[in-house]
């Protein structure tokens, strides 16, 4: 079964077109599929749409948030709601293209875990004011990922479930996750689709956006990498700033010792008690980190690892 979900948010007048276009794909797929949309707090007339195509339509489920919280909680409602072995996410702006559906699914079929859309012929006539800036904030995000995609905005994507069954999104994490199941295993890989500029509504992405996911995805490689040992982090670095303060704090007396400058001439005993300090507290927010991350552990008792299968296990 595939479960196909949709993030809507002020998209009134794209609903009917969205539902009729993916009806008239899935139709000729040989599975079974659900969708699942989820009303983010819209302000127009998006749920009234929703419940009306809802109640002719079983196969069409639907969730409506109390306010707006923003696409990434809307793909995580989806994502715990669905009954599918494959989630396909799609935007509910009519720039993804439903005929895109089956060439993501065939990629699947041929073993891999994750598959995401790669708008290649996004920003034509836009090169310096959007496709450049977009081009560099992918290959910002794959260098830090060490996920080589060309476009990590691009919402359709198709996953197995059991690659995303036990995710926990924030922020604006859903994008990440192809880099995410990359860091636990999964096989990735990016197909070609098409693009359709925006007709009806808003665009709700801007510049900033771009910076609030750079920084989520810190957070999520730190998390990713040093959720299970901190102390490595903060520790390492409270080392560099701890050495640098002894090497600055022995230069000084050098100095002094030569008679070449004397302690109040140079500001290097200030810059060598400051990094020293700074090394220790550093320290110290890692051994507090560890305790943490321990209590964190221990209490839910999760496991800092996971189990790809098992063989001969009653």
């Amino acid at each position: 079964m595939i479960s196909l979900i949709i993030p809507i948010y002020n998209e009134e007048k794209n609903i009917q077109a969205l539902l009729k276009r993916i009806n008239n794909v899935v139709g000729g797929l040989d599975v079974g599929c659900e969708i699942v949309a989820v009303n983010d707090g819209s302000t127009d007339d998006s749920g009234k749409e929703l419940g009306k195509t809802a109640s002719e339509n079983k196969n069409i489920r639907i969730i409506n948030f109390t306010k707006n919280f923003g696409q990434t909680a809307a793909i995580a409602a989806g994502i715990e709601a669905a009954r599918g072995d494959v989630l396909v996410l799609i935007d509910s702006d009519l720039e993804n293209d439903p005929k895109d559906i089956p060439s993501l699914l065939k990629k699947l079929d041929e073993g891999h875990d994750v598959v995401s859309g790669w708008r290649k012929d996004r920003w034509q006539g836009s090169y310096f004011t959007r496709k450049l800036p977009s081009q560099i904030a992918n290959w910002l995000i794959s260098k830090i990922s060490g996920l080589k995609l060309h476009d990590y905005g691009c919402t359709l994507k198709a996953y197995t479930k059991e690659v995303i069954k036990d995710l926990n999104l924030y922020g604006e994490m859903h994008r990440f996750i192809p880099a995410y199941a990359y860091w636990q295993g999964a096989k990735v890989a990016e197909v070609k689709v098409g693009f359709q500029p925006r007709q009806h509504g808003q665009s709700k992405y801007g510049m900033i956006r771009t910076f609030r996911v750079i920084l989520d995805l810190i957070m999520m490689r730190f998390l990713d990498k040093y959720m299970a040992r901190p102390i490595h982090f903060f520790g390492g670095l409270g080392f560099i700033f701890l050495f640098l303060g002894i090497l600055i704090g022995l230069t000084t007396v050098v100095l002094k010792i030569l008679d070449l400058r004397d302690f109040v001439e140079t500001p290097l005993p200030i810059f060598s008690v400051l990094l020293i300090i700074v090394g220790v507290l550093l320290i110290v927010m890692g051994i507090l980190a560890e305790m943490m991350m321990r209590t964190y552990y221990e209490s839910q008792k999760k496991k800092p690892y996971t189990i790809k299968d098992k063989i001969n296990f009653e």
